[in-house]
């Protein structure tokens, strides 16, 4: 007996694309449709058509066939009951989310294996536009079908929906017969679950964004910055010191920047633009730009207000000086007593005549430190 030529039913339109699937008369008449209709049904949901709040409501709530199943004829041409509320993101980097380990593995179980008369998942990735390097590189894993997805849910485009279309496309009729259902639940429960997460975000929240400038300050503060902030400079350390101390920076460049230390040190007076809020600057500098922090302490340095906020915004980067962030150097004899704040830091003393010639080899190896 020949079998009749399969007939088109339409499941649902969208703005860009349609789609359907192929039924047999006789499987229309007794309500069993092709495997392929679960699964692109799971698309049609996926894809942001509308669709049906049950499966059931694919037939216009026709009468039951004596399969107990909705025949799917009745759907012939009929739009989906409109769900436009709730819909997952195809552009979700966290769409796998959605699906949990059980579904995830059973996929892996279908595709890792390769089979001349079955797309496996090297046609999924390249129907994914990986290129054949690319693959090359996932056969040497024991789950290539898991780190295929792994590596293209940080694609553009990569969605439930997509992935279910590109298995359609591909005649997995199959998985979509077996892993459709599961995966419709699946996403139903993320969207409910983002749904209540939604709902039980307080009015009022912890941060307060309107204090923060709209405008990007801090994109050129310095010589050599990039005017768009593109490429910020940055710095192996940043010098506190006062204007009386300028001599001893000037010998700290010498020794640590021109010699074959090759370190770029931040000294203000040099490096920095004028024109912008000091204390902004040295926050920024100290904090995101400059890896350490070296204070010239002196009697004068004492009585800066500039040097002890540059100081004491250090130490509250790295309490208890664990990540050593902060370098204290003492140059020159003082007559005021010791900062309390630096005591329990180790010191570089230039003062002292019988560790001066380790004094540059010792500071540029702090400096040097990652």
């Amino acid at each position: 007996m020949i079998s009749p030529r399969p007939q088109r039913v339409v499941l649902g339109f969208s703005q860009t694309h349609k789609v359907g699937v192929s039924c047999y008369p006789q499987t229309r008449r007794e309500g069993l449709c092709s495997p392929l209709l679960k699964g692109m049904a799971v698309v049609c949901l996926w894809r942001h058509m509308p669709f049906p709040s049950s499966m059931s409501e694919c037939t216009a709530r026709s009468p039951q066939s004596p399969t107990g199943r909705s025949a799917p004829a009745d759907c012939g041409g009929a739009q989906f009951a409109p769900r436009a509320q709730h819909r997952l993101n195809p552009s979700d980097p966290q769409w796998k989310e959605a699906l949990n380990v059980r579904v995830r593995r059973r996929l892996s179980l279908f595709l890792n294996v390769r089979a001349p008369v079955a797309a496996d998942w090297t046609v999924l990735a390249e129907a994914m536009d990986f290129e054949y390097l690319e693959i090359q590189q996932l056969e040497k894993y024991a789950d290539p079908t898991s780190r295929l997805l792994d590596d293209w849910q940080r694609r553009p485009g990569a969605s439930v929906g997509r992935l279910l279309e590109l298995l359609a496309k591909l005649g997995r009729e199959d998985v979509l017969m077996e892993l459709g259902p599961s995966i419709e639940e699946d996403c139903q429960k993320y969207i409910l679950k983002q749904q209540q997460e939604a709902s039980e975000k307080p009015l009022q929240v912890d941060s307060i964004d309107s204090s923060i400038p709209r405008i990007n300050d801090m994109a050129g503060i310095t010589i050599r910055d990039d005017p768009l902030g593109q490429k910020p400079e940055y710095f192996d350390a940043f010098i506190c010191y006062c204007p009386s101390d300028i001599e001893f920076v000037h010998e700290m460049i010498r020794q640590l920047e021109q010699t074959n230390y090759r370190l770029k040190l931040c000294v203000s007076d040099r490096d920095v633009l004028p024109g912008t809020c000091v204390w902004s600057i040295a926050s920024e500098l100290i904090e995101k730009r400059c890896r350490r922090m070296v204070v010239v302490v002196s009697d004068e340095y004492l009585q800066s207000k500039e040097c002890d906020f540059q100081t004491k915004f250090a130490l509250s980067l790295s309490p208890g000086a664990h990540q050593k962030r902060l370098i204290p150097i003492k140059y020159k004899p003082m007559k005021k007593e010791f900062p309390s704040i630096l005591r329990f830091i180790t010191v570089c003393d230039y003062t002292n005549p019988c560790t001066q010639n380790w004094f540059w080899t010792r500071l540029a190896k702090a400096l040097s430190m990652p």
